[in-house]
């Protein structure tokens, strides 16, 4: 029989002591902890007198103190084989989970993350994960609305509406017994199981239960061995492991409702166990229905029937989830001192935050490429300059390094597809679909993709049959041990970025030039020049080229041929190169007046006359092109005259030129002092002020070329603007860390923006 009273031996009692001084409290404090109505079981229990069991092991509990090494001759058994009470429970479930305390922290206290060269303990990196209750695959959609979506909301399509049912993952357990715990490669499912053990075992959740964690790939090679699949008997050896030799022990909690089973990785069970594991679980929680059961697979393994389950999804990180596991990556991770890991964490997330790393933001939704993220902006102190390796990193975590650093083994039904060829699938499939305009696609259209790339091997064995059944059979794999491709609805799929499905097109182009070593890919690249949703596309594959010389000269000529046979926007062109060429360069001296100028409050045109004396050029046909327009569209009320007014006064002040200056000085004088009569004023603005505004664009393109009536046509402000945002996509690449040689890179800066005229011209020369 296990004792009724327990006391605490002279040793224990000086370790009870210094825990209790660790916490700062008084003997009211602890005893409130403890739950008893008086402060005398406290006393007894630093006396050394014996007291209750169940009050003994909470004392130690809440003191975070292992109570066997706190008591005298602590018993061996933890349970009478005797019908329990709800106190006998209660104590029951407290004991065990005490003498499990240390196997639990040993299974699921610490994280070994990707890169990192030692464990992490979980609370130190954890951040609660918020569940999706509704599971978007398993919906049906019209897959031509959701070719209508543009860009920016594929990655985010299904999330918008069902993200106002999220719902903490400690919620989703306590509201279903038995649960299905969904989610991407990386997304937090073991962790997750993981925290909800080490919780339950500390009494912080589900503080009735107790917590058994199993790594079901574990059970399943352990009871093949055996050949026998039985949680029980499973469970039975883990309670050995911490002393727990009752076989009544396990059989009361069990009856009794009061174990938390959690079960992690269900799609990481080869084929030849699933169906045995499968059906223990039911069998198991169908016999033993009181208790609470958690089992996680990914997203793409839902197709493994769990009768009495309830799905739900991991939902991505929210802004304020990234903010959070940032914060405590730094802290936790850095070799610094906490102060040093913040700051370091600030720098990153504002970093993050810039509009020119959207990419980065958009896959960081995923705690594993966050955590690559911290990664890589901790060793470079920036993210990297080339997206393409950043995706290339998530690609091969997804393709290879992940299963493989968690140990895990899949079953090969790749055809024996070596990895450059299911990259170069992957690659078809994106390439394929993209020039298609198709983010996503049909199943059986997906499949297609496949068999037509098997029929393209070397050795494409079997007939029409089998050729389908394979492509059934990798598309589930690609789903299931890569992620990369995902069922968004029913029957439908996509790349499970954008990002993803962009970097093997660009792929894709890059291996057909080099194979080819022709210009014809790149000039199929270039035909879409005038395409935004392109852009992503040109810019890694800009990246990827071992010489983007070819590139970016394919891209000059085509963006020159825009405007090539349009002679007014030739003229144009012509114009705006002949100013330039009036205007020279600012030397060091008129710029270090400029920045000197912004330095100063307000920023007012008086302080950038210096600026304007050494250099009047483009500030100043800056200050006058805003006068004009200042003075064309304000209104006819007070403040906008009067605001027009101290333009030009101001304008005048940054003036150098004497001609100009004197034209500007007659035009001001023209206009009545508003401070003395305020109503002549008015009137006189009502009356004059269109005309006068006329006269002032006159004066500057007479002395400053510029204010010209360029009447371009609705056709030609299209063309500008396609001609504007190609140049400007040119400018990235050329920017984008590309492998382009130096004199090609010097003649398209040189040649930027030129007419058709100026461009044979340089050719001559």
């Amino acid at each position: 029989m296990t004792k009724r009273s327990l006391n605490a031996s002279p040793e224990g009692i000086k370790l009870a002591r210094q825990a209790f001084y660790r916490k700062g409290w008084t003997q009211e404090n602890l005893a409130g902890e403890v739950n008893v109505k008086t402060r005398q079981p406290i006393w007894r229990f630093f006396s050394g007198r014996p007291i209750e069991r169940i009050t003994f092991i909470e004392i130690c509990s809440v003191l975070e103190l292992e109570w066997r090494e706190i008591a005298v001759d602590p018993p061996q058994e933890i349970a009478d084989p005797i019908e329990p009470s709800l106190q006998n429970l209660n104590l029951l479930v407290k004991e065990v989970r005490a003498r499990r305390k240390n196997k639990i922290l040993s299974q699921c206290g610490t994280l070994q993350l990707l890169d990192v060269n030692h464990p992490v303990e979980i609370e130190n990196i954890y951040i609660d994960v918020n569940i999706l209750e509704e599971i978007v695959t398993q919906q049906a959609f019209d897959i031509t609305t959701m070719q209508n979506l543009p860009p920016s909301e594929v990655d985010r399509f299904g999330l918008g509406e069902i993200s106002r049912r999220q719902i903490t993952g400690a919620q989703a357990v306590e509201n279903y017994s038995k649960l299905r715990v969904l989610g991407k490669p990386g997304s937090g499912k073991t962790t997750f199981l993981q925290y909800l053990t080490i919780e339950c075992n500390r009494g912080n959740f589900a503080a009735d239960r107790v917590p058994v964690f199993i790594t079901l790939r574990d059970f399943a090679d352990e009871s093949r061995k055996i050949d026998n699949f039985s949680f029980l008997n499973y469970i039975r050896s883990e309670f050995l492991t911490s002393g727990i030799s009752a076989p009544e022990t396990l059989e009361i909690l069990l009856r009794e409702g009061r174990i938390l089973l959690l079960m992690d990785g269900l799609d990481e069970i080869l084929d030849r166990d699933i169906r045995a594991v499968l059906t223990e679980i039911r069998r198991f929680s169908e016999n033993y229905q009181k208790n609470f059961f958690v089992t996680t697979c990914r997203t793409s393994g839902k197709s493994f029937n769990l009768k009495g389950f309830t799905d739900v999804e991991i939902a991505p990180f929210t802004p304020e989830q990234m903010i959070a596991f940032s914060l405590k990556w730094f802290v936790s991770l850095t070799r610094s001192n906490k102060r040093d890991g913040l700051e370091k964490a600030n720098q990153f997330i504002e970093k993050l935050n810039l509009p020119e790393n959207l990419s980065f933001r958009q896959l960081s939704v995923t705690p594993l490429f966050l955590h690559l993220s911290c990664w890589l902006f901790d060793r470079h102190d920036k993210f990297p300059f080339k997206k393409s390796d950043f995706y290339k990193q998530c690609l091969d975590l997804l393709l290879t390094k992940w299963d493989e650093f968690r140990g895990i083994q899949r079953d090969e039904i790749y055809r024996g597809l070596i990895l450059p060829q299911k990259i170069r699938l992957l690659s078809q499939i994106a390439a394929t679909t993209f020039e298609r305009g198709d983010y996503f696609f049909e199943k059986s259209l997906l499949e297609q993709y496949i068999s037509d790339y098997i029929r393209s091997l070397p050795d494409p064995l079997g007939d029409e049959e089998e050729l389908q059944l394979d492509s059934e059979a990798i598309l589930k794999a690609i789903e299931l041990q890569h992620g990369i491709l995902s069922e968004r609805v029913l029957e439908i799929f996509s790349f499970s970025s954008l990002a993803f499905q962009e970097y093997f097109t660009a792929r894709k182009i890059v291996a057909t030039h080099n194979l080819e070593a022709l210009e014809s890919t790149l000039e199929r690249l270039v035909s879409h020049i005038t395409e935004p949703r392109w852009r992503e596309i040109f810019l890694l594959t800009a990246m990827m080229l071992r010489s983007a010389d070819a590139l970016v000269q394919l891209m000059k000529q085509r963006i020159d041929a825009l405007v090539a046979q349009d002679a007014y926007l030739q003229e144009f062109l012509t114009w705006a190169n002949q100013k330039s060429s009036t205007t020279a360069p600012p030397s060091l001296s008129a710029t270090r007046a400029f920045y000197l100028a912004l330095t100063q409050t307000p920023h007012i045109a008086s302080h950038f006359a210096l600026a304007c004396t050494l250099d009047g050029g483009i500030f100043l046909d800056g200050v006058l092109d805003n006068l004009v327009l200042e003075c064309s569209f304000s209104g006819v009320d007070f403040a906008g005259a009067s605001a027009c007014a101290d333009s030009l006064t101001n304008a005048l002040s940054v003036v150098v030129d004497s001609g100009l200056q004197r034209s500007l000085q007659v035009l001001r004088s023209q206009i009545p002092e508003s401070v003395g009569d305020r109503e002549k004023f008015l009137c006189w603005w009502r009356t004059n002020h269109l005309t006068w505004a006329e006269t002032l664009r006159a004066v500057i393109s007479k002395y400053r070329n510029i204010e010209h009536d360029w009447n371009f046509s609705p056709a030609q402000k299209g063309v500008l603007e396609n001609y504007y945002t190609a140049n400007k996509l040119l400018m990235d690449c050329l920017n984008s860390n590309a492998e382009v040689t130096l004199a090609v890179r010097q003649e398209i800066e040189a040649a930027l923006l030129l007419s058709q005229k100026e461009l044979e011209e340089r050719e001559w020369k």
